[in-house]
């Protein structure tokens, strides 16, 4: 019973040479030769704990990404690809048939114009497949215009100086050879005195509610920060930053900011920043845990009050009622900021700072250590589960208001955003912010970039390597009872074999750029 399994065994044989644990197994035919053979393909999992050597990729990855664009002295280019013939005939095409589509609703010829919208929706599909970014016009009804708010400042929050925004990207040189960049951390505000461990000293007097908002609405208040910050400042501020919780399990905010920018304005911008939340206001439930909740109407096409059989009252209809913000979100007076210049130690520290918890899940990193850390989770998800996420979010039902696109699959006070999630604590889904012209280059371009990298190196002493179509060959996921699938510890077998023969070219071609070592067999004065 001590002896290890095989399928152990091969598994940590796999971790050891960084191949992935958990392969999909793809099923590829070769149109032109008829060949038909089983791939494994990696999972591409950021979680180590459920798969190490591809979260340590991505980790890798993320670095890579980071640290070519914190302390770029060049703009990124972005000038667009003219477009092929297949683009042009495409494009062409999609603008007849959605002028058809438009001629065809006006004159109510429904069923026409129905089939004018599937063959939009094949002609974007091929679209994308030829690599054609950017939206275009949808051929669907438009939406109903939007409340306007006002968007004059609030009394409580100070001015800001606003310039015009260039697009300039690259921070200022300093003495004709320094170029700085900041690495700055947010916080939100306080909710009440915490201990060490991040538990409040009174849970009675904790707001916790406030904590639920802050946390849900914590990404609009980050990408509000980065607008004024680049209205202060008058240039186009890219960035990498990443989320993690405190120990108080509230999200704050690691970023490296591309250029100098002074620490009064930074603690200028994070003080003046606010977001505002135009919601219904949600602070009262109106159905209460024991009584009967709110029912699907399939003729009103809404959900109804379960006594009265009266309609809840329809969304654009709430907020259009809305006179001030349901919630402001806010920063907390602490901001943390420090001037690094690239190629340095500490750049390398704090770039590995960044990415440090990249590899765990949210719910690792706020894993309750002791039972009263654990009470304020359970605290601060019960309230996250009554506080809407979105305004598609069936929690909006608790409080007599119709979400917005509600359907009768809905259930009332359930929904499956992350907000409402035990394991996450209502932390943004997203745990990596990158700026479009950050690095220039996007995830897939670094991972080329790897590649190219490899094969010259390869290249240079003699092993090319064959390149194949890929996009010609025919890919199918196989299903796990599929009986003519090899078992996956052969895949992996072979995943490994490949892995150290890969290795093996590799340390090759170094060892040759490297040169022949030193002569050392002979004593030192004659060495």
């Amino acid at each position: 019973m001590r002896v290890p399994l095989a399928a152990d065994v091969v598994r940590a044989t796999a971790e050891q040479h960084g191949v992935c644990i958990r392969p999909f197994t793809m099923e590829v035919g070769d149109p032109d030769t008829g060949e038909l053979r089983y791939v494994a393909v990696p999972c591409g999992s950021t979680i180590e704990s459920v798969c190490g050597p591809c979260a340590k990729k991505a980790r890798a990855l993320r670095i890579t990404q980071c640290r070519e664009g914190w302390h770029r002295v060049d703009e990124p280019d972005f000038t667009p690809e003219p477009p092929t013939e297949d683009q042009t005939a495409l494009l062409t095409l999609r603008a007849d048939l959605f002028a058809a589509y438009q001629q065809a609703v006006g004159l109510g010829e429904l069923d026409e114009a129905e089939e004018l919208r599937e063959e939009i929706t094949k002609t974007d599909d091929e679209l994308r497949q030829l690599g054609m970014r950017g939206k275009l016009p949808s051929p669907d009804a438009p939406a109903k215009q939007a409340v306007k708010r006002s968007t004059k400042r609030r009394q409580d929050a100070p001015d800001l100086p606003r310039r015009k925004v260039s697009k300039a990207t690259v921070g200022r040189e300093y003495a004709g050879k320094y170029r700085p960049s900041m690495f700055v951390t947010l916080t939100l505000d306080s909710y009440g005195r915490v201990h060490d461990d991040g538990t409040p000293v009174n849970p009675n007097t904790y707001d916790y509610r406030r904590a639920a908002r802050d946390a849900v609405h914590f990404s609009s208040l980050v990408d509000r920060w980065w607008q004024n910050l680049r209205r202060v400042v008058g240039w186009d501020v890219q960035y990498f930053a990443t989320v993690e919780p405190q120990k108080r399990a509230t999200p704050h905010l690691h970023t490296a900011l591309r250029g100098s920018i002074s620490h009064d304005v930074l603690r200028l911008v994070t003080a003046a920043t606010y977001h505002q939340v135009w919601w219904p206001n949600h602070d009262e439930r109106v159905y209460i845990d024991g009584n009967p909740l709110p029912v699907w109407d399939a003729r009103e096409k809404a959900f109804v009050d379960p006594a009265t059989h009266a309609a809840l009252t329809a969304w654009d209809d709430a907020v259009a009622a809305v006179d001030e913000p349901a919630h402001v979100a806010r920063f907390g007076a602490q901001v943390h900021s420090k001037g690094i210049l690239g190629g340095s130690e500490e750049a390398g520290r704090h770039i590995g700072y960044l990415t440090k918890y990249l590899t765990k899940s949210t719910g690792e990193v706020v894993e309750a250590t002791n039972d009263r850390q654990a009470a304020h989770h359970e605290r601060l998800h019960a309230e996250l589960a009554l506080t809407p996420c979105s305004t598609k979010c069936a929690v909006w039902l608790l409080y007599g208001v119709n979400p917005q696109g509600a359907h009768s699959r809905m259930t009332p006070g359930h929904c499956k955003g992350k907000a409402h999630r035990r394991t996450t604590l209502g932390l943004p889904g997203r745990r990596v912010l990158v700026s479009r012209k950050w690095s220039g280059k996007t995830l897939a371009d670094h991972k080329e970039d790897r590649k190219a990298f490899i094969a010259e190196t390869l290249a240079a002493v003699g092993i090319v390597k064959p390149v194949t179509d890929t996009s010609r060959l025919i890919w199918r996921k196989v299903d796990p009872g599929d009986q003519y699938a090899p078992p996956r510890a052969h895949l992996l077998m072979h995943a490994i074999a490949e892995r150290i023969r890969w290795r093996a070219e590799y340390d090759t071609a170094l060892l040759a750029a490297a040169g022949p070592p030193p002569d050392l067999s002979a004593t030192q004065n004659a060495a």
